[in-house]
């Protein structure tokens, strides 16, 4: 690249062709023009001949300028002149790309993979090699390789780049780089993420010592991540954490159910200098159970995940008594210490065994209940069969009743009449303590006070398996909590009472911490798993939800994590659901995240660039448009010395010169928005016309031209593949206007947001609702899908135009599309609906509250950017590359085009019945 003052020039070796510019002056010089052609008599040969010789006359100076000035202008446009934004990179031998693609690097993924882009345009310019080299660690069975190669050979690699959702490597990427033989003159470029890793000043340092290092990276406050709240605590919050930021910071935190719902949405400010800030999340406790994951609005990383599991749901607690609460004697009260223990972590709630269960419970607590009915007994088994606990508590009533007698069989184990107590027949000589809990026990890890003790039990019987179903024991080996566990959930049995009467373990805290583990016993986790758990839901870099990823690896069960701990979250473990649908157990990336600090300082005598830096702005479509307007203008000038535009444009010699000035101007590159400007007409009545004269597809105008541009080349290229594979025609698509056009002409509209495009007025806005209450169908495209994309989830910036454009249209109830949606059938069969991006959530009427007849959604929603999966240039080649599917997405997306297309056209017709008999003979083919 050469620099001469503000302007660069890509390809410098063109602009030698200057120094010919003063032959082509000799012979533009030389050359004369041509005579000029007069009609007259022939007798008029003979008037006014001379007999001296006359030399022909010469090209007059200013055209013979004109002309260079077309040659020089030809020339530069080949040099490729370039206005410099000041981010290249330094000039050298071949650039070693060094690309941080871990969980932080996601919430500009893009800015950073455009930015590679143009440092391979600037190498394919320089005709320099580059080696390509990311640093967090791949996906299992990938391997990280360094290698030279032409810049044009890694666009594809660079497109197919996602961000991983775990944190760099740097200490192995340094290890790769040092065993590389690299050569001397080398100039490293390193985009770098926001948040530093450990060995991040070393291996700057290894950076430096290869040659000039360029640092690109973010000048904004980094990443906020969530981090594990206090299962426990009364109140949901959220844990957020940032880098060392400066100032303050609100950040928005939004609860999302398991379906997509936003249960509630909470906003909070950082103080300046703090990287801590708690969240508290105010929902009611049923809606508390239903939370799937917190997030962080418009942060888009893993680590902007949390995943809630069973072990951070409310779960309600039922306190059943066999006596009304004695409130003038509150610390007799069999449930007085239950309340207080129970009441700062669940909800409390008092009744009899009827009531309690009409509602949703988590546990059941029995204190001293005697005797139960054999319709309580059957409601008591069904609860516990459905997943729930039963916690009874012994007394004197279970020990006058005794299990062995025939009566209670709603025990976890046969029990003696009578009890053990001080002084009687089975009596001890001194209150009895604790024993250590097993290893095995829900209560393993507990410390046992050793003022805790028992003066009153109720009596295990012997039998085989009393020692499997004892938690707890006394000093003495006597059970004290035994449990059984029936179809989903358990059985509990506490030989003491709740109250103080038989033993001081409910004045303690002890007690507390071991209703703290029974609770969770009826979410199905309780802290530990007794075989490993396979992945079920993992989350990608942008902290969407999706399958489990080949490689990975299951969680251990506990016992295996008490000797090993807890796996790191990596390529073998990455965050996200791990079990199946009766029990998961989430890991998630934020916790990992202690000690994370913003990114600040580069290696010695390394130069920094902002990643938000503009373009380089290109000179080369600019020369060639003057060349070529001056060009016409030569051509007009010589038409004119020629005699041929004298006076007007008459006659043959007018008409050609008509017809070449018309042709120079066909010959104007013009793009796909000038196409479809040229074929628009403003007068409606002509519109109209137009419009209803052929079936076409039709796309809104946003007034941004690029995306415009991409929404016609998508109609069009999928107008093409209609023709060619369908019976449908198609003819060129159709850009309107909502303020002005009629839209009932066209099937389907589709429509991307932009965040340029203004407020819909009344008029628009009642044209919409009418096109869709007449049975148009509108594909509203966000085009967000890079940003965010939790499914459903509301946080791309596309989404929130679209819900401030949409506030006045008449959008009926959304809700994800099924997999038996006729739309999955209308022509191809397809299980997803991908497009340039997949993995996000496609909205559709909900079916269960349809208000029309037609059985036909008016509105669709999705994130994909289906355009520009369609898109393609005049060649006929993509314009934009899919991700990561490659060409087998783009296939994919193409037969969800028309699928789509037909749906519009046909709407329910292949709901009909008539054909599924075909639909399954294809897909047992």
């Amino acid at each position: 690249m050469l620099t001469l003052g503000p302007l660069a020039f890509a390809v410098p070796w063109a602009l030698a062709a200057l120094a010919a510019l003063p032959v082509l002056w000799w012979l533009l010089r030389v050359i004369p023009p041509a005579p000029k052609r007069i009609s007259f008599p022939a007798i008029r040969l003979l008037d006014g001949l001379k007999p001296e010789e006359d030399t022909p006359h010469s090209t007059p100076w200013w055209l013979l300028l004109l002309r260079l000035l077309i040659a020089a202008l030809v020339i530069l446009a080949i040099a490729r002149p370039l206005i410099p934004s000041g981010t290249a990179v330094p000039a050298g031998g071949p650039i070693l790309l060094v690309f941080d693609d871990g969980w932080s690097s996601a919430r500009d993924f893009e800015a950073r993979r455009d930015r590679a882009l143009r440092i391979l345009d600037q190498a394919e310019r320089e005709n320099r090699a580059v080696a390509l080299v990311t640093t967090a660690d791949p996906l299992p069975g990938q391997r990280r390789e360094l290698d030279l190669s032409p810049p044009a050979a890694l666009r594809s690699s660079l497109g197919a780049l996602q961000p991983k959702p775990w944190g760099r490597n740097l200490a192995a990427v340094g290890e790769i780089i040092g065993a590389a033989r690299l050569a001397d003159d080398t100039t490293v470029v390193w985009l770098r993420e926001p948040i530093d890793t450990a060995g991040s000043e070393t291996f700057g340092d290894r950076l430096a010592a290869i040659g000039p290092v360029v640092v690109i990276d973010s000048a904004d406050n980094g990443p906020v991540w969530l981090d594990d709240p206090d299962p426990a605590a009364l109140d949901l919050t959220a844990e957020l954490r940032r880098g060392t930021g400066i100032g303050d910071r609100a950040v928005g935190v939004r609860a999302i159910a398991e379906d997509g719902r936003v249960l509630t949405r909470q906003v909070a400010t950082f103080e300046p200098d703090a990287d801590r800030l708690t969240v508290t999340v105010e929902l009611p406790t049923e809606l508390r159970n239903d939370v799937a994951r917190l997030e962080v609005e418009d942060e888009n990383t893993a680590a902007s995940v949390f995943l809630m599991d069973e072990r951070y749901k409310r779960r309600p607690v039922g306190l059943v008594s066999a006596r009304d609460f004695e409130g003038s004697q509150p610390l007799l009260d069999d449930l007085y210490y239950l309340d207080r223990a129970l009441d700062p972590f669940t909800e409390v709630r008092r009744g009899d065994i009827n009531t309690l269960l009409e509602r949703d419970l988590a546990v059941l607590v029995l204190a001293d209940a005697g005797g139960l009915t054999f319709e309580q007994r059957q409601k008591l088994e069904g609860f516990i069969e459905d997943g729930g606990v039963v916690l009874r508590f012994a007394g004197e009533r279970l020990a006058a009743s005794g299990a062995d007698e025939g009566g209670d069989t709603l025990l976890p184990v046969r029990v003696r009449r009578g009890d053990r107590t001080l002084g009687g027949a089975l009596s001890w000589s001194r209150p009895e303590p604790l024993a250590p809990f097993d290893a095995d026990s829900p209560f393993a890890g507990l410390d046992v006070p050793d003022d805790v003790t028992v003066s009153r039990q109720v009596l295990a019987e012997p039998s085989i398996d009393l020692g499997e179903k004892t938690w707890a024991r006394l000093l003495d080996g006597t059970p004290l909590v035994t449990a059984e566990r029936r179809g989903g959930g358990w059985l509990i049995l506490m030989h003491t009472t709740a109250n103080a009467d038989w033993s001081n373990l409910p004045l303690s805290g002890l007690f507390v911490t071991m209703l703290r583990r029974i609770v969770a016993l009826s979410q199905g986790v309780g802290g530990s798993s007794e075989r490993p758990m396979p992945p079920y839901a993992l989350l990608d870099g942008f902290g969407t939800l999706g399958g489990p990823v080949s490689g990975t690896e299951p969680l251990p069960a506990t016992a295996s994590r008490a000797e090993l701990g807890m796996p790191a979250v990596g390529p073998r473990h990455p965050p996200g659901f791990y079990g199946d649908d009766s029990a998961r157990e989430a890991l998630n990336l934020g916790p990992s995240l202690d000690g994370a600090l913003l990114a600040s300082g580069v290696p010695d005598g390394a130069a920094r660039q902002p990643l938000e830096a503009g373009r380089d702005t290109e000179l080369q479509g600019w020369a060639f448009a003057l060349a070529l307007l001056l060009a016409i203008l030569d051509t007009l000038i010589g038409l004119a010395l020629r005699g041929l535009l004298t006076g007007r444009l008459t006659g043959a010699g007018g008409r050609g010169a008509a017809a070449l000035l018309l042709a120079a101007l066909l010959l104007t590159p013009t793009g796909g928005n000038a196409q479809q400007a040229q074929q628009q007409p403003a007068d409606p009545e002509a519109f109209a016309l137009q419009a209803a004269s052929e079936m076409r597809l039709a796309y809104v105008l946003t007034g941004d031209t690029w995306i415009d541009g991409i929404s016609y080349d998508g109609l069009a290229g999928l107008s093409d593949e209609l023709t060619r594979r369908t019976a449908v025609e198609p003819a060129a698509p159709f850009g309107v206007d909502v303020e002005r056009d009629e839209l009932a002409f066209f099937p389907l509209l589709y429509w991307p947001i932009s965040k340029e495009q203004p407020e819909l007025s009344g008029a628009a806005v009642a044209r919409v609702n009418d096109y869709m209450r007449n049975g148009g169908i509108i594909i509203f495209d966000t085009r967000d899908q890079y940003e965010v994309t939790l499914p459903g989830a509301a946080g791309g910036s596309g989404l929130r135009r679209l819900a401030q454009l949409s506030q006045s249209l008449d959008i009926p109830p959304l809700a994800p599309s099924s997999p038996d949606h006729v739309l999955t059938r209308a022509f191809y069969l397809l299980e997803e609906f991908p497009g340039r991006y997949t993995g996000g959530t496609v909205w559709l009427e909900d079916e269960r509250v349809r208000s029309s007849d037609t059985e036909v959604s008016p509105v669709m929603v999705g994130s994909h950017d289906w355009a520009g999966a369609w898109a393609r240039d005049q060649q006929g080649r993509p314009r934009f590359p899919v991700v990561p599917g490659g060409e087998l997405q783009r296939e994919m997306a193409t037969r969800f085009g028309i699928n789509l297309v037909m749906y519009a056209l046909t709407g329910n017709y292949k709901a009909d019945q008539v054909h599924v008999p075909s639909i399954l003979e294809r897909l047992g083919q």
